[in-house]
């Protein structure tokens, strides 16, 4: 997340019609929460029970809501049975919670037997759960006979970051990196009256498993800093509002707060005046929001104030924070996100890709327990086709959790369609020792080596935008992220008929086809038509559209070294970087071999001729043109495809999608044409198919 600005020309002049913007409460778009989806449960007889606890009593408004609109009933008893009043018409479904059961928290267990679906849950957190996994089935919960299964998630922290301005930045917006509208939390420089779109905001995430919101932007400026302080309040709105879905919310805050806020000559974490100062601070929080969930900071990152000016550490600044939360069972979300961002490009030994391992793994074990090491997914920054991270592996003594980012800053700023889950379930399976060893998602849920857990955490997408997320078809990568953090081995193909049955629950059948078909394989085809086989960066101004070699003289530490004889970074420990070292084995020396590495990080890891044969039997330079011809036009098929559903889905959505799917065929074809001519005019090797290059 650089801060070069957001927006150009270029990007202005072809921005979709309408892609963002405010909209009136009565207008904005139900997501995969419209009141047809709760048709099934609302013809049936309903009973709740035991009462007692806020989120009871949101299945049971929840419960109430449908039944009105559908003609059912809901019983609310004091029996942890569900069982009625005396000469009650038995109920269909049962949702109960019993904390005998055996069941882990959050969890709970579906069955149906002799007309009756029931619910046990652990808790009120797993009785809401319960609920909308009862909404998810639709028809299919009280259909057939059920055999109890148990669900429960997979870690207990399943968190959404927004990275949401309280001021509009003069570069970044009201929210960085956001690309549908203004922030649904702040307006005109302060929290906004009418909290009611925050409410259905918070029933979404719920109704996937989000469990914990941080409510502002990393990159902390001075109003949205006093949100610890004078602007408290804000943050007691906030968590009144998302507490009745079981969402605990959380600040970050500048490191420097002590001086900017506090009035104290320094913020070095070891003086006594600073640690007091955080202290009180936390004091003050958890006197105002009891379920705070804890602070998220990005310290000595990209020009954010951290330990490094004191000649402190990250476990040293960390840890102060650390300290001051742990009487109140809050956490430091403490990002991984360091380098150099005043790299000279001349440099080819500094590599950015290094620098968050060799900043924190030697710190392994010196944090304390209530601090969590937020780690981007990749080691540069939320790119199309980067390396895993090894710090997400190289840490068993520290709780490290997995960072994802749902808002599309480097793939196609929610105008393409790009389905984020296929990226993300390609990266919660990857087994770092091999196929006898555990996954990743193992590591960060607290089942892998030291069975820390630290949970897996995203960047929102959501914004004041009628559609919630600018493109529509962006709102199932938000569901899709909810879901994974809940379970991290559910399918791409699930999530999607998960969503469009939700989203679409009285469309004509060819709207699921058509949905599913263009949402399946769309991160395929948003690779094939950008960046090839690992290359990063090679965008224009803001992250949108190409720009081959607008990074590449850059002090960010973005290069690809592209030149007449070849490309790619060689990361290898012979005669690169040594990055490719940081990896546990097999894949050190599966990335370390141009025979072993795979083709689609091959220019992440190595610099080759552009007559290299890859794997497949094309060389780079015809794999370029191949794939770059084939993934424009794989877009102007989806354009076509949409137009099938013509007439049997909603008028306005209809046409949104319409024109982003033109904007997505426009920029596929821009990408196409600079790439190929890019590429012909460096290597100087024809298309061996003809085709027309610049």
């Amino acid at each position: 997340m650089s801060t070069t600005p957001t927006t150009t020309s270029d990007q202005t002049a072809h921005a979709a019609p309408a892609a963002a913007g405010s909209a009136s409460l009565a207008e904005h778009h139900p997501a995969w929460l419209p009141d047809a989806a709760f048709a099934p449960v609302g013809r049936r007889a309903i009973a709740v029970g035991p009462d007692g606890g806020a989120l009871v009593a949101t299945v049971v408004a929840e419960a109430r809501r449908a039944t009105e609109r559908f003609g059912g009933s809901v019983v609310v008893t004091g029996s942890p049975t569900g069982d009625g009043p005396a000469g009650t018409t038995g109920p269909e479904l049962v949702l109960t919670t019993d904390a005998s059961a055996g069941l882990p928290p959050e969890g709970f267990r579906v069955s149906r037997a002799a007309g009756v679906t029931r619910v046990v849950a652990a808790d009120d957190a797993g009785l809401l759960y319960g609920w909308f996994d009862v909404v998810r089935r639709g028809e299919a919960a009280f259909a057939a006979d059920l055999a109890p299964t148990t669900h429960a998630p997979r870690t207990s922290l399943r968190m959404l970051d927004h990275w949401d301005n309280i001021d509009v930045h003069p570069v970044m917006g009201q929210v960085e990196r956001g690309y549908a509208g203004g922030s649904i939390f702040y307006e005109a420089g302060r929290l906004r009256d009418d909290l009611s779109r925050v409410h259905e905001y918070a029933r979404l995430l719920a109704a996937t498993g989000v469990n914990h919101v941080s409510v502002n932007n990393v990159n902390v400026h001075r109003t949205e800093a006093t949100l610890l302080t004078d602007r408290l309040g804000d943050v007691v709105r906030l968590a009144e509002v998302f507490r009745p879905w079981g969402i605990r919310v959380h600040l970050s805050v500048s490191f420097a707060a002590p001086m900017t806020l506090g009035g104290l000559p320094t913020s070095d974490p070891l003086d006594a005046a600073v640690q007091d100062w955080w202290v009180q601070a936390a004091r003050r929080v958890y006197a105002a929001v009891p379920d705070f969930g804890g602070f998220v900071v990005k310290a000595d990152s990209e020009g954010q104030p951290g330990p490094f000016a004191y000649g402190r550490d990250h476990a040293d600044g960390a840890n102060l924070l650390a300290r001051a939360l742990a009487p109140f069972g809050g956490v430091v979300h403490w990002r991984a996100f360091v380098y150099n961002h005043t790299q000279d490009w001349r440099d080819r030994s500094t590599d950015r890709a290094r620098a968050a391992y060799d900043h924190f793994a030697p710190l392994d074990g010196r944090f304390d327990d209530n601090v969590v090491v937020q780690v981007k997914h990749g080691p540069l920054d939320f790119q199309v086709r980067e390396a895993f991270s090894p710090v997400l592996v190289a840490m068993p003594r520290t709780r490290v959790a997995l960072e994802l980012q749902v808002t599309q800053e480097y793939t196609g700023h929610q105008k393409h369609v790009y389905l984020l889950p296929e990226e993300w379930a390609e990266i919660l399976s990857w087994r770092p020792w091999g196929e006898a060893g555990g996954t990743l998602a193992d590591v960060v849920t607290g089942h892998g080596p030291g069975g820390r857990e630290g949970g897996i955490v995203a960047v929102s997408n959501v914004g004041d935008d009628r559609f919630w997320t600018g493109h529509p078809f962006a709102q199932a990568n938000l569901y899709g992220f909810g879901r994974l953090a809940w379970d991290p081995t559910l399918t791409p193909e699930q999530l999607v008929d998960e969503w469009t049955a939700l989203t679409f629950p009285d469309a004509d059948p060819r709207v699921a086809e058509v949905v599913r078909d263009l949402l399946l394989g769309s991160r395929r085809t948003y690779e094939d038509y950008t960046a090839p086989l690992g290359v990063c960066f090679m965008v224009g101004p803001g992250h949108y559209g190409p720009g081959v070699d607008f990074y590449e003289y850059s002090a960010w530490g973005t290069y690809h070294f592209a030149d007449r004889d070849g490309i790619g970074v060689d990361r290898t420990v012979a005669t690169g970087t040594g990055f490719a070292g940081q990896y546990p084995q097999p894949w050190a020396s599966v990335y370390e071999s141009l025979d072993t590495c795979p083709d689609e990080l091959l220019l992440f890891f190595h610099h080759v001729p552009y007559s290299h044969v890859l794997h497949d039997g094309r060389t780079v330079v015809q794999h370029v043109y191949d794939t770059h011809f084939d993934g424009a036009a794989r877009t102007e098929e989806m354009a076509a495809r949409w137009r099938d559903v013509e007439g049997l889905v909603d008028g306005d959505l209809y046409e949104r999608v319409r024109l982003l799917l033109a904007e997505q065929v426009r920029s596929a074809a821009e990408w196409r044409d600079q790439l190929t001519t890019y590429f012909y005019r460096h290597s100087g090797v024809p298309d061996t198919h003809g085709r027309r290059i610049y």
